[in-house]
């Protein structure tokens, strides 16, 4: 019997299985055409279909602030990185199509609002600082999951990271640019930083999801080695990259229970409002509904584009 793409599936065959994870105990990597359990099928396509759809939807705060940019540079370069958030998001769509879903259905599943995307792109970019933060420390969250995804067992999404992470970290540069521009610029120019960070420092904390002990896909996860680190392993190795960055140009931290725990080896910090986490995803946001607006208005209007792809092969 064979699951619906993007459903949990029916029992495996138990020794298929139990040689499928001995493979894995090794080291191994799996291909799109091997076979592999329904369970991985699905999680795999989870984690891959939201991280497409985050890409596509994590160009739109950056693209609000083309036309206001600052200067011309800057204009060209925010033009340049979003144009790289929608390729990595096309790349990433043809990869979950190999592990069953049609990329058409998956695109209709995040226009209907079906199908999640990343928590910090359902908020909005109110000033140009916003987009350093982003560049930043947005781009900083994504490189710390999407760099340790990297050795993942799934061989087709280990391999497209690699191109992902190699532009995602021209990104950072960038962004490191922006943020000590305005850092070391005018005082209005450091409160508009400051306040940005402000806002974004909770959704940022958000971004690995809750504590390992309350999510149900953890296990299996990490015995697949679908994922390789736990969310609050990336979120400690997020905060020993980039709180010293903040505070080497003279920024407040925004999280004033923020501190390093010389005993645990770690940051010990305030916790974030994880009810806030759970209504944003569930697309209630504050800019969840602007955003899916503007995504399916574009899709409309281009919809003849769509329409005359599909024809092309009856015509040539």
């Amino acid at each position: 019997m064979t699951a619906q793409p993007g459903q949990p599936a029916p029992q495996d065959d138990p020794e298929r299985l139990a040689a499928f994870e001995e493979r894995l105990a090794r080291g191994d990597r799996v291909e799109a055409g091997e076979w592999m359990p329904a369970q991985y099928r699905f999680e795999c396509l989870r984690l891959i279909q939201m991280h497409a759809n985050s890409e596509i939807m994590g160009a739109l705060p950056e693209r609000e602030w083309i036309p206001r940019a600052p200067t011309l540079a800057r204009k060209m370069q925010l033009v340049a990185k979003v144009q790289d958030e929608v390729g990595h998001g096309q790349l990433l769509y043809r990869v979950a199509e190999d592990l069953g879903k049609p990329r058409p259905q998956m695109i209709e599943d995040l226009l209907a609002g079906r199908s999640k995307f990343h928590n910090v792109f359902h908020y909005p970019a109110e000033s140009w600082a916003d987009v350093a933060i982003i560049q930043v420390f947005v781009d900083g969250a994504a490189m710390q999951t999407q760099g340790s995804l990297r050795s993942c067992s799934y061989a087709p999404y280990a391999r497209v990271l690699k191109r992902i992470c190699y532009e995602e970290d021209f990104h950072i540069r960038l962004g490191i640019d922006n943020f000590k521009a305005l850092a070391e610029g005018t005082p209005r120019q450091r409160a508009m930083l400051q306040d940005a960070l402000n806002r974004w420092w909770t959704p940022i904390m958000h971004f690995f999801g809750p504590h390992d002990t309350v999510s149900p896909h953890l296990e299996t996860m990490m015995r697949w080695r679908i994922k390789v680190k736990t969310n609050d392993e990336l979120r400690q190795q997020f905060l020993r990259q980039f709180v010293p960055l903040i505070t080497e140009y003279g920024v407040r931290l925004p999280d004033p229970g923020l501190r390093w725990d010389e005993s645990g080896q770690a940051y010990a910090y305030t916790e974030p409002d994880w009810e806030e986490f759970q209504r944003v995803i569930r697309g209630e946001g504050p800019r969840s509904e602007a955003r899916l607006a503007l995504r399916n208005e574009v899709w409309r209007r281009h919809r003849w584009v769509h329409e005359a792809l599909e024809r092309w092969p009856v015509a040539a």
